[in-house]
């Protein structure tokens, strides 16, 4: 079994912040989402894996994952010089893959529980193809499946306009060798790409058992802000404990689960959990409230921020309050008038914001 990671594509629902940065590199909690995706793949027991890059983006995700050691894993870098579908993905790695069975595993994708259970059931029943599926109130959006009242796939289509379930194709799938074939006999969409979802049709219309996983846990996607957002909140209510390793002066308060990173440093402020707080970071005079997370090298003086996301080295002064927020790299938010008012900003790396 190897796996086969998608980290290519231009992330424009998150720009301006893909401009700069690989939407799979944006982190939730504090690490990359692709960090998260390569842990599943790891404790799947995989070690050969190949990583789909883009033109744009590549270079940084390469410096990411570096050689894989950090996880135990030997990775091959395949280049899709345009995102002309999943399946399209598919074919460019096939000199990785061979005829071995695969886990494709998009980059922006996260999972609850994993994926090693439904690789050891793959494993035991040997379909062609294994898909997730989870219910969702937007069905529009994505591939979606019809299964027959014992479960099985009847039919896939990809983002229709009239859906004839709201059983969404989750990024995450299970194929074999058999995989190759059914790609080879379908055409691009009329969005231009090759999709993963026909293959999937089609490996159906050959005869081949396919079979479904319907996930009881979270499934986040998590392309744009407020998805993003969603996946800190659950992350962090999930996984933050109360560790603190940075300073923290007796006239400021942290409660509940919170981390503070080693160097961090908390003054006259208070913390209220879940929220983690980077290597380096200096809050002073600052309120920081539920389902933050602040990166390395950050600075926020007398300021309040809630549910929001700041990137490593940005700069927050006097804003009387900050929420539902992605806030990149680099940037300087800063108050410059008395006026009071909630902000609710997406702010790409290297900005400057004056309110």
């Amino acid at each position: 079994m190897k796996a086969l990671i998608l980290s290519g594509g231009k992330g424009t629902r998150l720009r301006p912040l893909t401009y700069t940065t690989a939407k799979q590199l944006v982190p939730v909690a504090n690490k990359p989402i692709l960090g998260y995706v390569i842990d599943h793949i790891r404790d799947a027991g995989i070690k050969e894996v190949g990583v789909i890059i883009s033109p744009e983006t590549g270079e940084e995700v390469k410096r990411y994952i570096d050689a894989g050691k950090r996880w135990g894993i030997r990775v091959t870098f395949i280049p899709q010089s345009e995102p002309l579908g999943l399946a399209h993905a598919v074919i460019i790695s096939r000199d990785f893959l061979k005829d071995d069975s695969f886990i494709m595993y998009l980059g922006d994708n996260l999972l609850s529980h994993g994926v090693s259970d439904s690789i050891k059931k793959f494993r035991k029943e040997s379909p062609q193809a294994l898909i997730f599926l989870k219910e969702v109130d937007n069905p529009k959006q994505f591939g979606v499946a019809k299964l027959d009242r014992k479960g099985n796939i009847l039919h896939l289509v990809e983002k229709p306009k009239r859906p004839p379930s709201n059983l969404a194709l989750v990024g995450v799938y299970i194929f074999s060798r058999e995989i190759h074939a059914a790609i080879s006999r379908i055409k691009p969409s009329f969005r231009g790409e090759l999709e993963i979802t026909d293959a999937i049709q089609e490996l159906i219309n050959m005869g081949h058992d396919v079979r479904s996983e319907i996930l009881d846990g979270w499934w986040l996607d998590t392309g744009k802000k407020d998805d993003l957002l969603q996946a800190n909140t659950v992350v962090l209510d999930e996984y933050i404990k109360r560790n603190v390793k940075g300073s923290v002066d007796c006239n400021s308060q942290i409660t509940g689960r919170v981390t503070i990173e080693r160097g961090a440093s908390v003054r006259c402020s208070t913390i209220r959990g879940p929220v983690i707080i980077g290597k380096g970071t200096e809050i002073a005079n600052s309120f920081i409230g539920p389902f933050t997370s602040i990166g390395d090298g950050v600075t926020v003086r007398n300021s309040v921020i809630e549910h929001s996301v700041v990137l490593n080295n940005a700069f927050l002064s006097g804003i009387e309050r900050l929420e539902d927020s992605l806030v990149g790299k680099n940037t300087r938010v800063i108050r410059k008038d008395t006026h009071h008012k909630a902000l609710r900003l997406m702010v790409g790396d290297d900005s400057t914001i004056e309110v």
